[in-house]
């Protein structure tokens, strides 16, 4: 059985009156690879920095093996952070980048003896895969190695948790993903606490045992990658968490939900006869057959091709749904869909139901221009309270 580590009870945080965490519970096990997930402005980076110690929650409380830890300065706790910008001193080498801080460290009143020093630095530098690179300056190392000798300078004290705050946030696509697997093999390798904060939701699946899906300064949901993406607890996590097609329906009984006036079966249960609910189908658990054969009709009304399948955008009854395939529809074909129950999930209705799942404004062009927006939205909240 996992141990746990911290814990952040009924924690709350406020700037000018305006809070951005709102009584949060959470806690992190030991050896654990957490990430903390959402949007920008969600809380994420402000859990974090209440964790180390750069902030303290306005009202709640912040427990480190089960002491309470509010008051205790940042360099004083076991943690130690990595940021976007790694901060790594251009003007020190690769060794002497990660041997800083043990430098400044004592043992009964007395400095590490040079000996101690270098097994430990040749020890992190195997960890992270730099060896032979002690003499490298550190501005001539590519992106993926400064963050290599970034994580090295940080764990290289032993610390008992290591929060990292959008470390892969600076890279390209395919050295992040390169990193995501070093990251995971690293953590796994030192049996550190990694609690890992990013907006990226396929970064989040690929490395975490556990994810905390958080929005508007709260918890939506904890779960392992699956249950966090095969079991959306409301529309926001579910349309957060990959591509969701999210509809009205009514849950007739345990194993029957009607969508558009048709009943489909299901294999979820325990709601009230004739429910208003949330239902969930993803893209990819739709089949296209012959309209004739189809539960429901629609109609193709665009396409993009994405390399291994196309994404589709039909119309039913006036509502777009997204659908993934490796067949072809032309533009304009009536087509009919079949989904197994497998492939319907039901949640209950929430704050956030009737704000997701409709694909009538999907594009390219779109999703360019929400992702712009995301990033200045970062850049306005690195400068103020929240990223």
């Amino acid at each position: 059985m996992s141990k746990e580590l911290i814990r952040l009870s009924n924690c709350s945080m406020a700037f000018d009156g305006e809070y951005v965490l709102k009584d949060i519970n959470l806690y992190f096990n030991d050896k654990e690879f957490l990430t903390l997930l959402g949007p920008s402005g969600c809380g994420k980076t402000t859990t974090l920095r209440i964790i180390g110690g750069f902030q303290k929650p306005t009202s709640g409380d912040v427990f480190f093996d089960g002491v309470r830890i509010n008051d205790v300065l940042p360099h004083k706790r076991a943690v130690n952070t990595i940021f976007q910008k790694y901060a790594l001193f251009p003007h020190l080498n690769v060794y002497e980048n990660i041997a800083f801080g043990l430098k400044l460290q004592r043992q009964n009143g007395k400095k590490l003896s040079k000996a101690e020093i270098s097994g430990r630095v040749s020890e992190m530098l195997d960890v992270v895969s730099l060896k032979g690179f002690e003499k490298r300056d550190v501005t001539s190392l590519s992106g993926g190695q400064q963050q290599r000798v970034a994580i090295a300078r940080a764990l290289v004290n032993r610390p008992k948790v290591l929060l990292l705050d959008e470390p892969l946030g600076a890279l390209d696509m395919r050295l992040r993903k390169d990193m995501q697997s070093e990251l995971k093999r690293i953590q796994q390798a030192t049996g550190i606490t990694f609690i890992y904060v990013t907006h990226d939701q396929e970064e989040a699946l690929a490395m975490s045992d556990t994810v905390v899906v958080m929005e508007g300064g709260a918890i939506q949901q904890i779960g392992t990658p699956e249950d966090i993406y095969n079991e959306p607890k409301n529309a926001f996590v579910a349309d957060f968490i990959g591509e969701s097609n999210i509809l009205d329906g009514i849950m007739h009984s345990d194993g029957v939900v009607e969508l558009f006036g048709r009943k489909f079966q299901c294999l979820d249960g325990g709601f009230s006869p004739m429910e208003p609910v949330d239902v969930v189908i993803r893209p990819e658990d739709i089949d296209i057959v012959d309209a004739a054969e189809g539960t429901l009709k629609g109609t193709v009304a665009s396409i993009t091709f994405r390399g291994v399948l196309y994404d589709i955008i039909v119309d039913f009854h006036g509502f777009k749904w997204l659908i993934q395939t490796t067949d072809l529809s032309p533009i304009g074909t009536e087509i009919g869909i079949k989904i197994d129950p497998d492939g319907i999930h039901i949640m209950k209705k929430s704050e956030f139901s009737g704000m997701y799942g409709d694909y009538s404004s999907f594009s390219d062009k779109y999703d360019d221009i929400g992702d712009a927006e995301s990033e200045l939205e970062l850049e306005e909240a690195e400068g103020g309270y929240e990223t």
